[in-house]
């Protein structure tokens, strides 16, 4: 059997996992990733265990990309996008644009010496795994190098000498046999809501709270670091909304929120939290059980906020209607927690126009085949899990088309 190639179009948990199921087939594989890291969303995530395994899923991302920058038969190409995809005779010819990484992952230790000295706020930015290599990474926008050359402390400084700040766009040509889309969602941008985002620094997303109990124990308010002592998790911000055309559930936002909050709660037993739903959407063979516990702990609230307003000791208040007694009720609040929900990628329409692929009612691509699989999120809404599943249905697809 002649060697055969497949090209994995983006890094998060879909796009690694097809790329580790490809190269354990022994075949060679191409991963795409159009950031500075792998992990997609997946890897921003928090493990949410309390006592126990919630089975939320952050682990198997973790584990997922260690396998994968370690597979001897996955390249990996980071700040890279496609430009042009043409085939004939079976075969993919796909022009990539390598922008430039500026940190040699070869030569980068991790030390973080040119995290410190930085002195631009945004410049340099840190990956979420410890296998993210390079762990740090240098924004364009931000860097005063690129603006005017004014700055080069992060190359002067570098022990390792890992840092090339004039390094410049690359295009070159790879051929493959087969392509795998899997470029995943957009998180929705909450600013368009009456919520504060954007306004009110202590109105966040459920990804940015994901992020900070990855990264710290306890969590606080962003206006003053003190820990809040109320807490209230709004859901279905920017799914099933009629008004936005978007009429999907996201399906992890329920699942993700209550474990969290729990998580909270397990950490900050002082913290008092409310839950404010349309419907939950259940999640896991045990969710009945879970969602009981849960109860014990955080107040389910059937009703979706109207405004928010800061009140002048730097709280929220939130305003809902009670769906019992049909009135208009007021709380106030030190955190709100906005569940954003999943939207199709910004670049999808274009990447769809490159593939002729079809795109579904609601933005995201649709199924297909003939030597272009799509995998993930790419295709709507899915938990960690669910995508891994598609992922291999994906592979499964790619093997047999390939006659493996």
């Amino acid at each position: 059997m002649a060697d055969k190639n497949v090209l994995v179009l983006g890094g998060g948990i879909a796009g690694l996992s097809a790329a580790r199921k490809l190269a354990d087939f022994d075949i060679g594989v191409q991963l795409i990733e159009k950031s500075a890291f792998l992990g997609g969303h997946g890897i921003q995530f928090s493990c949410k265990a309390t006592d126990k395994c919630v089975k939320c899923g952050a682990c198997v991302v973790e584990e997922t990309l260690e396998n994968v920058v370690r597979h001897p038969k996955i390249n990996v190409l980071l700040n890279t996008q496609t430009q042009k995809i043409t085939r004939s005779d079976g075969q993919f010819s796909v022009t990539l644009q390598k922008n430039p990484a500026y940190i040699d992952p070869e030569k980068c230790t991790g030390c973080g010496l040119c995290f410190e000295k930085c002195p631009a706020h945004g410049a340099i930015s840190r990956g979420f795994s410890k296998s993210n290599l390079p762990f740090y990474a240098i924004s364009e926008k931000n860097c005063l190098f690129m603006k005017d050359k004014s700055c080069s402390l992060c190359q002067d400084t570098c022990p390792e000498e890992a840092i090339t700040l004039d390094q410049k766009r690359t295009d070159h040509v790879c051929e493959t046999d087969a392509i795998i889309v899997a470029t995943g969602f957009e998180a929705f941008n909450p600013e368009s809501k009456p919520y504060g985002y954007n306004v009110f620094d202590n109105v966040i997303t459920s990804l940015e709270l994901e992020r900070t109990l990855r990264q710290e124990s306890i969590v606080s308010r962003p206006s003053d670091n003190k820990p809040p002592e109320k807490i209230a998790f709004i859901q279905c911000v920017g799914s099933r909304d009629a008004k936005l055309g978007h009429l999907w559930c996201s399906k992890i936002c329920c699942g993700s929120s209550l474990r969290m909050a729990k998580l909270i709660r397990s950490r900050q037993p002082e913290t008092e939290m409310a839950f404010f739903y349309m419907d939950v959407q259940t999640f896991g063979k045990d969710f009945q059980v879970f969602y009981e516990t849960v109860q014990d702990d955080i107040r389910m609230i059937r009703a979706i906020p109207g405004d928010i307003f800061r009140t002048e000791t730097d709280r929220l208040r939130m305003a809902f209607l009670d769906n019992s007694t049909h009135e208009i009720l007021e709380e106030i609040f030190d955190l709100v927690v906005l569940s954003v929900g999943i939207t199709p990628g910004k670049d999808t329409k274009e990447l769809a126009d490159q593939l002729h692929l079809a795109v579904s009612d609601s933005g995201f691509l649709s199924p297909s085949e003939n030597g272009i699989f799509t995998a993930g999120t790419a295709l709507g809404p899915m938990s960690i899990a669910e995508t891994i599943s598609n992922a291999g249905n994906a592979v499964w697809e790619t093997l047999k088309y390939l006659r493996i």
